[in-house]
């Protein structure tokens, strides 16, 4: 099994929250999955991070409950629970 980079991690998520469109959000899974099929858990920690870090540079909003999560918890949490990705309000 070769490992996706940081990089796809990145592209992955961002094309994810682009297909969606600015009223909408998504799963952070949904991007692991298109990269890792058959083992998308075992990458949820890195893709939760590298989104973390997308949130930091401005280019995507995470949310927790519908509301953005504070980016002084960024890029790696400390988050429970289920979060979602979307375009940058």
């Amino acid at each position: 099994m070769i490992e996706p980079s940081d990089e796809q991690i990145a592209a992955a998520l961002l094309a994810l929250i682009a297909k969606r469109g600015e009223k909408s959000s998504a799963c952070p899974s949904e991007a692991a999955r298109t990269l890792l099929p058959s083992q998308w858990r075992s990458l949820m920690p890195r893709v939760r991070q590298v989104a973390g870090e997308l949130a930091l540079q401005g280019l995507l909003d995470i949310s927790q409950k519908g509301q953005s999560v504070p980016t002084t918890t960024l890029p790696f949490g400390p988050w429970k629970g289920p979060i979602r990705v979307r375009t940058p309000r």
